[in-house]
């Protein structure tokens, strides 16, 4: 029986169909490519509704992913596709849809196999990275490949550097406007007269005191009130939600993040992105379920202007997501965009060549993943021969 390998793709926060451009089709070519024993299919999970819990969302993908594969299952014929599947499944999420991606994933290796007993896990108050794993899934996933999903959070960058964007932009309006160089930053009320500018010449004004700066202040207090709002915002950005501001509504206040709180307020619990990480690393280590997270970074033109206040505070290595230190950083695989010049830009634009001169590396990047964790005992047992259905092939 020839086998199929179902590549499935999950937008990620307001995201839908478009997300992913031509990307899957040109990824399933690459795949079919360095898998030819199987039969590989990409399949995009339609527009969803995001807001709402996560759980909610989760448990609806894992409805409509179960019932395509229990589709194919029919069409293969398979005779016993709960204990030897003809069809595994990588799930494949950009930004959000990663997370969802890693938490179907979760609970159907937590869910219990029929014969274990009448308990579960949760039942018997174990935690869910001492239970034991379920090895039986249905849906079988082999893995799981992310795209700049923020497992541990989003940068601090992303919102901070935007936000120093926006207040510069607005100081230089102002500063067109009035004719005043330091209106943000308690100039003159209003600009000079002619009689004013000559008294200053006849007897200088004293020059005003420096304000005295207490060495051992914090280092928002020690930069000023840009550094203040800079590291306010990125505090929130570090929690996550505020970053999915679309870049033209930065400026329109919190409230259009606020309302999908709910979905992306997962973001913001600092021991539960912990705990989803370490929980991959197990699932990878002990049922060799593949995962990765290729992230962006910015390349040659974004903008690290020198002297950057938010550059010279939170450093100007820039990506859209936290980025772990720990040994699941063997799992975060930097995809650089040299075109794009701001991290929002370079996360939208990652499956479309004409705005990252990466993604054809990243393409690339992807499929020797996919190949790698599907060449396995299943996909040497898959063939095409006609042998399997009692015909012999012609000489």
């Amino acid at each position: 029986m020839k086998k199929t390998l179902v590549l499935c793709f999950i937008h990620g926060f307001k995201g839908d169909d478009n997300t992913f451009g031509s990307f899957p089709e040109h990824l399933r070519a690459l795949v079919s490519h360095g898998l030819p024993k199987v039969d590989v299919r990409a399949i995009v999970y339609p527009t969803f509704e995001t807001r709402g819990d996560l759980t909610e969302c989760v448990s609806r993908f894992r409805d409509w992913l179960l019932e395509k594969v229990i589709d194919i299952e029919v069409s293969n014929a398979t005779p016993s596709p709960t204990v030897d599947p003809s069809v595994r499944t990588i799930l494949i999420g950009h930004s959000m849809g990663g997370i969802v991606a890693a938490e179907a994933l979760l609970s159907l290796t937590n869910d219990e196999p029929v014969a274990a007993g009448s308990t579960t896990a949760a039942e018997d108050g174990k935690d869910s990275l001492d239970a034991s794993l379920n090895g039986f899934m249905f849906p079988y996933v082999q893995g799981v490949l992310a795209f700049d999903t923020p497992y541990l959070g989003i940068a601090p960058g992303v919102v901070a550097h935007g936000a120093e964007d926006h207040y510069n932009a607005a100081s230089s309006a102002l500063t067109q406007l009035s004719g005043l160089t330091g209106a943000l930053w308690g100039g003159s009320a209003a600009a000079p007269s002619v009689d004013a500018k000559k008294e200053a010449k006849k007897e200088p004004a004293a020059a005003l005191p420096a304000p005295e700066v207490n060495p051992n202040a914090p280092a928002w207090q020690r930069w000023g009130k840009m550094a203040m709002y800079a590291g306010a915002v990125g505090a929130v950005a570090a929690g996550g939600a505020t970053a999915y501001w679309n870049r033209d509504q930065i400026t329109s206040g919190w409230t259009w993040a606020y309302s999908h709180l709910e979905f992306v307020g997962c973001l913001m619990r600092g021991e539960d992105l912990k705990k989803r990480v370490a929980s991959m690393v197990r699932l990878n280590k002990e049922l060799h379920v593949g995962w990765a997270n290729l992230y962006t970074r910015l390349g040659q033109k974004a903008i690290n202007k020198e002297g950057s206040l938010v550059g010279s505070v939170i450093g100007n290595q820039r990506t859209f997501c936290n980025l772990p230190k720990t040994a699941a950083r063997d799992y975060f695989h930097e995809a650089i965009n040299d075109a794009a010049q701001d991290e929002t830009s370079a996360h939208m634009t990652m499956f479309y060549p004409k705005d990252n001169p990466g993604y054809y590396a990243l393409s690339e990047d992807a499929k020797r993943f996919i190949v790698e964790w599907t060449t396995n005992e299943w996909y040497e047992s898959s063939t095409g021969d006609m042998k399997d259905f009692g015909i012999e092939n012609e000489v």
